[in-house]
């Protein structure tokens, strides 16, 4: 139970209610390096329970994959998950075949039975086909996790997945020529969804990429930056609270009754004197702390039943006078993560978390997803939320060195500065980065949306049509509209319908969602 202060429990009663009834409804994920411990793209939940029962009965199917698809003389194969939904399908030559992109989680058959993509794919008369990305859920090309295994786990090698894929389906299903692939993906497989139609285009006629970022970059120090404008979005005086807090954390690190105070306020798991001459461990402490915000700002009131928690409350408890210096109300706010996280402490030893992700085993905590993802920033992204400036609001504990110790001791201590930067320079130079040559994609973003930054918004050319979603978060657009959703998210999944009938030659353009 979340403990207040002796000082400050009969002032603010009213706030502190409503705190209690925020970590009652809370039934939350872990956060860290910017996705849910199930990958950026949350699993929507809003299906009714005959709906659910339908879900758990879907039939996992699996095809036949090759492990290495750039080497001929590699011939092992693997099972590849994927799930069907025809229940819409038109069933002739002209009706299109919508393709959901699995990412850096196991892929959801929720998503089969709800979310915008279903909408639709009952106006268009749409197949709706998910596959399940290569090394996550249950698509297990290797016998384990092991370094080297992981060598075949790039987008590259997804990409060709899902060429390869297509092409079987197409005769699998025995579909025409004439019908037209749409790809459909948010957050990472955004990215994937966009550069299957670049490098693949004679099999996916277009794509709606949303929340996807292009650009690859090492230091990614500006996804802090549109974390602290979300928050000032509220109320600038709440980002202030919030450095004040930040700037108190640092005062009190400094002597042991400080640091005897914080281990009270954010429940540690293991005292903060026995790793204050660790500078790993406080990096990570301070990541930590950074990121009970940034997974707030990142979901916000994105439409998913368990996404209670939003900007507007954690902003109630930051300005709270009632409730103690900033300090304790950053203590606060952890309180409630940690209950969303179904977590007792907060862990922040960072040699548990090396050792957790070294993990190789596919029945490990780290297998969800986080040792595979965290392989993928080493080795192509990078994407690495830094804050290195100490009168920043978030201070200059975890810069970039700090993300690249992890590469070194995670994987190869070969994975340096300088591998980092080789790496993502390929990344870029092979996929185009924020300046695509492809055709026939849709690029949707949030301004809320910390991956915003490395996206494309706006664009001079029709070539790269973009829609900028006001007020909205990751990956808002996909997910089960709303009569609450606001106005111009409402506009702006009309827009995708609009686009849609473009690319499938006017057919049913007058779909609206409401």
């Amino acid at each position: 139970m979340l403990q207040i202060p002796k000082s400050t429990r009969k002032a603010g009663q009213l706030g502190f209610l409503l705190l209690c009834v925020l970590i009652a409804q809370c039934n939350g994920q872990g956060f860290r390096r910017g996705r849910l411990v199930d990958g950026f793209l949350g699993a929507p939940n809003k299906v009714s329970s005959m709906q659910l029962v339908r879900v758990l009965e879907a039939e996992d199917l699996w095809f036949e994959q090759r492990l290495d698809h750039f080497k001929a003389e590699n011939t092992h194969t693997w099972q590849q998950r994927y799930f069907v939904n025809d229940e819409h399908y038109r069933n002739d030559s002209q009706a299109p075949v919508f393709l959901m992109i699995g990412g850096e989680g196991e892929a959801s058959k929720k998503w089969m039975r709800e979310g915008a993509w279903l909408h639709y794919a009952e106006h268009f008369g749409a197949l709706m086909i998910q596959l399940e990305h290569r090394y996550y859920g249950k698509s297990h090309p290797t016998s384990d996790l092991s370094t080297s295994n992981l060598a075949y786990l790039s987008s590259e090698q997804a990409l060709a997945d899902l060429a390869n894929f297509v092409s079987a389906m197409k005769v699998k299903y025995n579909l025409a020529e004439t019908q037209k692939w749409i790809a459909f993906g948010g957050s990472y497989p955004g990215s994937l969804a966009a550069w299957a139609r670049e490098k693949y285009p004679h099999l996916i006629y277009g794509s709606i990429s949303s929340s996807g970022p292009l650009l690859a970059k090492v230091d990614f120090s500006e996804y802090f930056d549109v974390v602290k404008a979300s928050l000032a979005s509220y109320k600038p005086e709440c980002v202030e609270a919030v450095t004040r807090g930040f700037a108190q954390v640092e005062i009190l690190l400094k002597h042991m009754i400080g640091q005897r105070s914080l281990d009270e306020k954010f429940k540690t798991c293991t005292p903060l004197k026995d790793s204050i001459e660790n500078q790993l461990d406080i990096a990570s402490f301070f990541e930590n702390l950074a990121g009970n915000f940034a997974g707030v700002v990142q979901y916000n009131k994105d439409n998913r039943p368990n996404a209670n928690v939003t900007i507007d409350d954690l902003c109630v408890v930051m300005l709270s006078n009632t409730f103690g210096p900033p300090v304790t109300r950053l203590g606060m706010v952890n309180s409630l993560i940690l209950q969303q996280s179904n977590q007792t402490c907060l862990d922040y030893k960072y040699d548990k978390m090396i050792a957790d992700i070294k993990n190789v085993s596919w029945d490990s905590e780290a297998a969800k997803g986080m040792r595979q993802w965290t392989y993928q920033t080493c080795t192509e992204f990078g994407f690495y939320q830094t804050s290195e400036n100490k009168s920043d609001t978030f201070g200059d504990r975890f810069g970039v060195d700090y993300f690249i110790r992890q590469c070194m001791d995670i994987y190869s201590n070969q994975m340096d500065a300088q591998f980092l930067e080789r790496v993502v320079a390929q990344t870029n130079k092979y996929y185009g980065a924020l300046k695509p040559e492809t055709t026939n994609v849709l690029y949707v973003h949030g301004s809320i949306d910390p991956w915003h930054a490395l996206g494309l918004t706006s664009s001079q050319s029709a070539k790269t049509p973009t829609i900028y979603i006001e007020g909205t978060a990751h990956c808002a657009n996909m997910y089960e509209p709303s009569n609450n959703d606001p106005p111009q998210l409402k506009e702006a999944r009309n827009k995708i319908t609009k686009y849609l009938a473009q690319l499938l030659d006017g057919y049913a353009a007058s779909a609206k969602f409401s």
